[in-house]
């Protein structure tokens, strides 16, 4: 099996991910188990290597991700759409 990677990382939303978490000021455990309850199996270690764009992530993964941080998959790939900063209250 190849490994790809895209400008020497493995996914575009670990950054995004990283900043909607810490604007929710969740730690990574906080969020590993909001993503369990939702039967994505990631835990603190797993998140850590997506934050650093060092893990690979699923379109299933993608989608919980994004429904947990209350942002569009669309921003979490690309920084456009609805992010951490236009949530309702902000």
């Amino acid at each position: 099996m190849k490994i790809y990677t895209y400008k020497g990382q493995r996914n575009l939303a670990g950054r995004r991910i990283l900043e909607a978490r810490e604007t929710l000021h969740l730690s990574q455990r906080q969020m590993a188990a909001k993503l369990q309850v939702k039967e994505v199996m990631l835990d603190k270690k797993a998140l850590s290597r997506i934050e650093r764009q060092e893990r690979f992530l699923s379109d299933f993964e993608l989608l919980i991700i994004a429904e947990v941080l209350d942002v569009d998959v669309i921003w979490l790939l690309t920084g456009r759409g609805k992010g951490p900063d236009e949530r309702p209250g902000q």
